[in-house]
């Protein structure tokens, strides 16, 4: 429940305590004296500390018990619904001690407060009689009911905990076992094109050749593959690891991007500052798939990158001047999905398609003041 809904309930029940305690203190008969204005002062403060119970049970236990003790010595024959309220919500709060030491307290002042009030001796000394036995019943009543719920909510809590724990251990298991399959399916392939690629290089070097541009494309990518994969197998084994990636690293990006042939060109508006972190990976993550989409099977040789920093949020557009026809659907493969699936956990919108003019483009937004 939300801190804002807990503490309009918390009043709700202060402002409807404090509202009884003024009807049955103005429908019972009590002497009338010139201290009947500081009897429905004190009624009233009784019910409306409880608005803060939660917070200050202590205070709040302290400050109701004088209340009830000040309107019965005023002679206000006024039940202690506010102090009991009070002990509930600090037995509730853990303070049992305190509960009972306080309103041991009670039980002895109270018959003393009743008997200085200006009702008659016999009178006064009934009540008291009558009201003593009834504190006691209520008293053990409302510690009840808030060990009772002190209990439940200590065993929720717990609950909670062994789910979140369980969820965790299962997050971390399936972590290794895909960091084990991504290492045992990948890594060795990987290896065998970057050594293959980069002995060719230095053997065409060695004989003096000139060193074909895809080539050389192949080695710098097979590089970048192989620290990619590694970076993502470490984060995957260290869930507190940060990927390295973000748009500090951009430069880098656009340069493997022309060493594969294709043409960019980066804009950049407004201010950067306050982007957290997962915003500015997924804003690289974004940027980078779309340029491998757009090298892989748009027939584009250019695409034009444009970044906005915004006060509340980054957009994020990339576009392509590929065979992407008008009103044609985008096959949703494994990296559409992913870069959806990123922008989705961040709260932001992604849309890929088609543009009017031709060619593709991926246009992100990513909210920056709802992420921490």
């Amino acid at each position: 429940m939300s801190t804002v809904r807990v503490r309009l309930r918390s009043w709700a029940v202060a402002i409807c305590i404090a509202t009884a305690l003024l009807i049955v203190a103005l429908a019972s008969d009590h002497p009338g004296t010139d201290l009947d204005v500081l009897g429905y002062v004190l009624l009233v403060i009784s019910g409306l500390a409880l608005g803060i119970s939660r917070w200050a049970p202590i205070p709040v236990l302290v400050v109701t018990g004088l209340c009830v003790l000040g309107y019965n010595a005023i002679g206000f024959d006024v039940p202690a619904a506010g102090y009991l309220w009070a002990v509930y919500a600090a037995v509730r709060a853990g303070h049992r001690i305190v509960s009972l030491v306080a309103s041991l307290v009670m039980l002895v002042c109270l018959p003393l407060a009743i008997m200085a009030s200006p009702l008659d001796g016999p009178a006064a000394e009934a009540l008291a009689q009558a009201r003593q036995v009834l504190e006691i019943a209520w008293l053990v009543a409302a510690a009840a009911a808030g060990e009772a719920l002190r209990l439940a909510e200590r065993r929720a809590d717990e609950a909670e905990r062994t789910r979140e724990e369980t969820a965790r251990l299962r997050a971390t298991q399936e972590r290794l076992h895909i960091a084990r399959e991504l290492h045992d399916s990948l890594t060795h392939q990987i290896s065998i094109i970057k050594v293959q690629s980069e002995v060719a290089v230095h053997i065409a070097r060695k004989r003096g050749e000139e060193v074909a541009e895809s080539l050389l494309a192949i080695q710098q990518a097979s590089r970048e593959a192989s620290r990619e994969l590694r970076a993502t197998l470490e984060t995957l084994r260290d869930e507190n690891e940060s990927p390295a990636h973000g748009l500090d690293h951009l430069p880098e990006l656009l340069a493997g991007a022309r060493g594969i042939g294709l043409t960019t060109t980066l804009t950049v508006e407004g201010d950067r500052q306050g982007v957290p972190d997962a915003v500015d990976r997924t804003a690289y993550r974004i940027i980078q798939e779309s340029l491998t989409n757009t090298a892989r099977h748009s027939g584009s040789a250019t695409a034009s990158i444009r970044i906005a920093y915004l006060p509340d949020g980054l957009t994020i557009r990339v576009d392509d001047d590929g065979t992407a026809k008008p009103g044609s659907a985008a096959t949703p493969g494994v990296g559409l999905v992913g870069m959806r699936e990123r922008v989705t956990a961040l709260g932001g919108r992604l849309r890929a398609e088609p543009r009017h003019e031709g060619g593709f483009t991926v246009q992100a937004e990513l909210p920056v003041a709802q992420i921490s």
